[in-house]
């Protein structure tokens, strides 16, 4: 008797159980179909600020709930698509992620992740004139200046040979999050790979300057070249009709002498 009566405690137990655990799944799928009912998509955002060259961990990130129509075009909606992807650009904590801010990192170091398509990655020998005094960090663009002496005036011509380049890496460091200056000893480009081959024959054949610019600046109008002096045309010599001249002639006839003119 008492054998059965512990059998039914248990198995109402169990029923009660069962019933409890079915009336919690119930509870929580409701809520979650309510939160989808409130139009929000969960979104991935930066966990903490990411410097520009940085590569993805899961400790940079977080899944936050945004409204629908509030979620930007290109918003990476699982955190493991951005996992192992590398910044293009600094990100603010909180901000939400966007693939065109992304690069995909497949093999070998980070810095090639940053490169373009159809861009290339060029290393230049810096000191701290050349570099900016230091102020150069990755992200920055600059101009490349030229300078070529002419061995027979020995007089220097300086030139922008390129204009509105992209600083990938100083030194061996594609990212930092310092403001200070630091000189470094090199600065790595990225380049078009026509653009490569100006770089290189600038460096050969001179010395070349780095120029910091504004990052709002598009464009850079040069001054134009002085246009090329244009000898006067030559004139050639008019002839002019020579005159008769006249000359005396002296002529003696035994003792008379005559002058008398003759033209020649």
């Amino acid at each position: 008797m008492m054998r059965r009566r512990g059998f039914l405690l248990v198995s109402l137990s169990l029923a009660m159980g069962l019933l409890a655990a079915w009336g919690a799944n119930n509870w929580v799928q409701g809520r979650l179909a309510g939160s989808a009912n409130d139009g929000k998509v969960n979104v991935v955002a930066a966990a903490m600020e990411i410097p520009y060259g940085t590569k993805l961990e899961e400790r940079h990130l977080r899944i936050i709930g945004v409204p629908a129509e509030a979620v930007p075009e290109g918003s990476v909606t699982e955190m493991k698509v951005a996992i192992d992807m590398v910044a293009t650009a600094n990100i603010e904590r909180g901000e939400l992620l966007n693939r065109n801010r992304l690069a995909a990192h497949a093999q070998g170091s980070t810095l090639a992740a940053l490169i373009n398509d159809k861009m290339r990655a060029i290393t230049v020998r810096v000191d701290d004139v050349v570099g900016v005094a230091g102020f150069l960090l990755p992200g920055n663009r600059v101009d490349v200046l030229a300078t070529r002496v002419d061995m027979r005036t020995k007089r220097a011509s300086t030139e922008t040979v390129l204009k509105n380049l992209k600083v990938l890496a100083v030194d061996q460091t594609a990212a930092t999050d310092q403001d200070d200056p630091v000189v470094v000893r090199a600065v790595t480009l990225e380049v078009k790979p026509e653009q490569s081959e100006v770089l290189v024959k600038a460096q050969e054949e001179g010395s070349i300057q780095l120029t910091l610019r504004n990052p709002l600046d598009e464009e850079v109008a040069l001054a134009p070249a002085p246009a090329p002096r244009v000898a006067a045309p030559v004139r050639a010599p008019v002839s002019t009709p020579s005159m008769p001249r006249s000359s005396t002639v002296q002529v003696i006839r035994g003792t008379t002498v005559n002058n008398e003119k003759a033209r020649i």
